[in-house]
């Protein structure tokens, strides 16, 4: 009866003879019909020829007496079943016959028993197994080989994966670095396999490198110091001042983890196998022709990349970048930090002022770009113009003086007055007090005003030798005292000086003993100096001259006496030589 329904399955017919292609179906399927099943032993794995295929099983005929039935699932792959009628298939033998006659078979057990049989051999020879990463489990990762195997978190890659979850659904290759059937442990290894290839890919590596090369690598790691790229097995350092031309506040601006790159060998140490790579070195210097691109005088516009004390810094383009001091920011500001002129990211306009390829620099400046009101100055303001304006800042030197928006003048504590003098230019005037002053000079390359304040009115000392001659006895007030003598007033702006010496025809130690400051004195004149604006006065002078005087009128007073009584005696001769006539 199996005989008839194999013979019409295959085609053969009662009543004639089966085409030549059915007689050798038959005549196979006869010797593997004929073959003796009595060495197969359950658990073993036998070939079978699939004979029905019905929806919800498969009949397979291993040569027994019996068929066997196989669930259809086990045959699914995909939502397809994926044998047909005729078809040889690898199934366990699992019993001869079960309650309803038929030989106990599994598809899927044969299946397992050769994986099983696989990994062992790629356990013991150091192979490659491939499988699915199907699920994320405690401490790493289920991976399906055939059959359920562990993949340890730390065997995933080279380098730690923070995220297990997205391998899932991947496929790798790995190798099996312990196996266990009786227990049905099996662990793989990832990295194991990367390692290798790692390695081997290293040696081929270092074989061919030479300094200078440009190869094509991967960046493997970010650092605040620059990236490790990958250039086949050898992880190579790309510093972030070899990024690139411009100015870079972290590598992440220019690279990304997992990225390709072409990078140049810059240095290579075989001995310590250590390389120095560079991503602007593989590219055209943007330094060899900026001379031509903005020579001396061009207008241009960039971003302000960085502001320092000093200046700020502006991107002309990608790795060429020119300095803006605080001098070169404003005609008329005294710009204390740039940050007050300008901001990082504002784009600005400038003049280059001097080009250094060699160096690597560029002198801009903001200020050029306007009118230098410095021009109109001296036209504005020449020498002997009077100004009123506010006073700015006092300093030990003088007082700076606004002049017009933007632009100071000096008046130089000399210039301050004629005769006073003035320690100190805050004990005639107050910061934000109104000054009047002369322009005395213009500084155009300097950019300076100077300012006089006595030049408002004449010198008094021009009129001084007329005014007092030596000898002349004068009267003024005291102004001061000193160790070595009097400052007496004689008139405003003009002072004369008794020196202790002269104080007194008797010795003064101490002017203060003698003189105080507002008590009138009369002195008489002994010098006159009007380059050095000294004028010598004495009271021992005025007092010699009193006395003097004093002795002529006590001489003059004796004297009248004897001329009357000689004038008498002459009458008296006159009046007798008168009478005897």
């Amino acid at each position: 009866m199996r005989r008839q329904i194999i013979l019409e399955d295959i085609g053969e017919t009662t009543e004639g003879q089966a085409p030549v292609e059915e007689r050798e179906r038959e005549e196979d399927f006869s010797q593997f019909y004929e073959a003796s099943l009595a060495d197969v032993q359950e658990g073993e794995i036998v070939k079978g020829r699939v004979i029905q295929v019905y929806p919800d099983h498969i009949v397979v005929d291993i040569g027994y007496k019996s068929e066997g039935q196989i669930p259809v699932q086990e045959f699914i792959e995909q939502g397809q079943v994926t044998v047909k009628v005729g078809d040889t298939v690898d199934v366990l033998f699992e019993r001869r016959e079960n309650e309803n006659g038929l030989v106990v078979l599994s598809k899927e057990k044969a299946d397992q028993m050769r994986v099983w049989e696989e990994i062992s051999k790629a356990c013991e020879e150091s192979q490659v197994v491939e499988g699915k990463i199907i699920q994320r489990i405690k401490g790493g990762l289920s991976v399906d080989i055939g059959v359920r195997a562990f993949l340890p978190g730390s065997q995933v890659d080279l380098r730690p994966v923070k995220n297990l979850d997205k391998m899932i659904g991947k496929t790798f290759r790995f190798k099996v670095i312990k196996f266990n059937k009786r227990r049905g442990n099996i662990v793989l290894s990832r990295r194991a396999l990367l390692e290798e290839e790692k390695e081997a890919l290293r040696k081929k590596t270092f074989s061919t490198l030479q300094e200078g090369q440009v190869l094509e690598g991967v960046v493997k790691n970010i650092t605040e110091y620059g990236a490790f790229v990958d250039i086949g097995g050898v992880d190579g350092l790309l510093h972030i001042t070899d990024m690139s031309w411009g100015r870079l506040g972290h590598p992440s601006e220019v690279v990304q983890v997992g990225e390709r790159l072409k990078v140049k060998i810059l240095k290579f140490d075989r001995e310590t196998e250590r390389v120095s790579l560079g991503l602007k070195q593989a590219q055209p210097d943007p330094w060899s022709n900026v001379a031509q691109k903005f020579p001396t005088g061009t207008r241009v516009r960039g971003r302000i990349v960085s502001v320092t004390d000093y200046g700020a810094f502006m991107e002309l383009e990608e790795g060429v970048e020119g300095l803006i001091h605080v001098s070169e920011m404003s005609w008329t500001k005294r710009v204390k930090h740039p940050s007050k002129i300008v901001a990082v990211g504002e784009v600005v306009e400038a003049q280059v002022l001097d080009v250094d390829p060699v160096g690597k620099r560029i002198s801009l400046g903001l200020k050029q770009v306007e009118p230098n009101p410095w021009d109109e100055i001296a036209v504005k303001y020449p020498p002997g113009t009077r100004i009123k304006g506010q006073g700015r800042n006092i300093t030990d030197f003088g007082i700076f003086v606004r002049v017009e928006e933007g632009i100071d003048g000096l008046v130089h504590i000399s210039d301050l007055s004629w005769t006073k003098k003035v320690k100190h230019p805050s004990e005639l005037y107050k910061k934000g007090q109104i000054v009047e002053a002369m322009v005395l000079n213009i500084d155009r390359e300097n950019e300076r005003i100077s300012l006089g304040v006595k030049q408002l009115r004449g010198d008094p000392w021009e009129e001084v030798p007329q005014k007092f001659r030596p000898g002349q006895q004068v009267t003024g007030k005291v102004t001061s005292l000193a160790e070595f003598g009097v400052f007496v007033e004689l008139e405003e702006g003009v002072e004369g000086l008794i020196h202790i010496s002269e104080l007194s025809r008797d010795r003064v130690d101490d002017p203060a003993k003698v003189a105080t400051v507002g008590q009138e004195v009369t002195a008489e004149i002994l010098n006159v100096d009007v380059r050095e604006r000294r004028i010598g006065l004495s009271i021992k002078a005025v007092e010699r001259s009193a006395e003097r005087s004093r002795v002529e009128e006590h001489q003059g007073s004796q004297e009248e006496p004897r001329a009357r009584l000689g004038d008498l005696l002459r009458e008296k001769l006159a009046e007798k030589e008168g009478s005897s006539e």
